[in-house]
């Protein structure tokens, strides 16, 4: 492309290291002249934002149901490792309910998150504030505690 006087809609004096250079746009393209030679500048790619993924109800319903089941889940591994026995059964049997509502929530975090890890490669999306992964997270530490207490139940 030949550069004219027509062409040309600005010289703008550029430092570069110590060499004085002039950028030049011709017909929308960008030019770097040093000593008389034209370089084309390329243009530097933007990111791409991040794109959230939306979790829906199911998703928000598992960031409420995982941190409330976790840490019942969690009292019962560790009352199953001192005791060797569960949680007692509380007034009209809530806390035994409460405990075993607890596993299956559990368990249907990590079948969800294991599901979507083998279909889609990836886990479970963040959610709000990380909040989805967390559950997520703790759900498997909370798994892995259970099955800890399981073992070395007296």
């Amino acid at each position: 492309m030949a550069l004219s006087a027509r062409s040309i809609s600005a010289r703008v004096p550029v430092r570069a290291g110590r060499k004085a250079c002039v950028q030049v746009k011709a017909g929308g393209r960008q030019f770097v002249t040093k000593k008389g030679v034209a370089f084309t500048k390329s243009p530097v790619p933007e990111p791409e934002p991040e794109q959230s993924e939306e979790i829906g109800a199911l998703g928000y319903g598992a960031i409420a149901a995982g941190a409330v089941a976790n840490p019942i889940m969690l009292w019962s591994a560790v009352t199953l490792a001192t005791t060797g026995s569960g949680l007692p059964e509380g007034p009209g049997g809530a806390l035994g309910a409460a405990e075993g509502i607890s596993y299956l929530v559990v368990l249907g975090l990590i079948a969800w998150s294991l599901y979507t890890k083998v279909s889609t490669g990836k886990g479970l999306p963040a959610g709000p504030s990380g909040l989805l992964g967390a559950v997520e997270g703790v759900s498997y530490l909370s798994l892995l505690g259970a099955i800890v207490a399981f073992i070395i139940k007296p």
